[in-house]
């Protein structure tokens, strides 16, 4: 399967789906990393257009880590928007490039604009890549994928529905979140979390609830025609 995982900003991913999408990877599936925003403004010191480098360099390493490859659309962090239609169009792309069985994605409710508007992005663009004549760079995907929505930010208002033991893949889970150095080391020295280990008792929770050490938890969208008679998590 060709599976595509889209967050908003730079470690959205490793912190919700991390463990899984290394679980896809290790099973020999194609697996995408996409970022919607360039995570320019998450420091109190580096300034926006040298933390945007920065972070993109995390991200890839991450995306090495865990065996998928990365992309990124580069939009400025709060200004996420699923009507910008040059935006739509981008997404458009990524999804006409990767072919996906599966696109992951964040809730539909979430803690904050760009994370809501990265799921309205998703959900909007999956559909457009499938009409010949929205005209973009690649050609038309014939398919409208399944979405599975991914976990909040330490599981606020999120009920799953399916899990994913990541007990196999919770230590490369955490290994690629740390390549994510300009926000772990932030944090640890200015806020006094340690990130890492928020995460790591985060998937330790939901592996509770699921009855294995280390769990992420997900839920699908249910919209028409998105169902599939088959279970698409690993």
């Amino acid at each position: 399967m060709n599976i595509l995982a889209v967050g908003c900003h730079p470690d959205d991913l490793e912190i919700a789906c991390g463990g899984t999408i290394a679980k896809y990877a290790k099973a020999g599936h194609k697996v995408f990393m996409c970022c919607v925003a360039r995570g320019d403004m998450g420091h109190k010191i580096i300034q926006p257009e040298e933390l945007a480098v920065v972070r993109k360099s995390e991200a890839e390493k991450a995306a090495a880590v865990l065996g998928a490859e990365f992309i990124s659309l580069g939009v400025g962090d709060l200004l996420v928007n699923s009507h910008d239609e040059a935006t739509v169009d981008k997404m458009i792309d990524v999804i006409r490039y990767t072919k996906p069985d599966l696109i992951i994605t964040h809730n539909t409710e979430d803690y904050m604009r760009d994370h809501i508007e990265t799921s309205n992005l998703v959900f909007n663009a999956s559909f457009a890549a499938s009409i010949t004549h929205r005209a973009t760079k690649h050609e038309v995907f014939n398919a409208i994928p399944p979405i599975m929505y991914m976990d909040t930010l330490a599981g606020m208002g999120f009920i799953p529905t399916e899990y994913v033991d990541i007990s196999d893949t919770i230590e490369q889970k955490l290994e690629a979140l740390a390549c994510h150095d300009s926000q772990i080391a932030w944090m640890r020295e200015h806020d006094k979390i340690d990130f890492l280990d928020f995460v790591k008792t985060c998937s330790k929770y939901r592996g509770f609830q699921s009855g294995v050490a280390f769990a992420e938890g997900f839920r699908p969208c249910t919209n028409w025609p998105r169902i599939a008679a088959k279970r698409l998590l690993p």
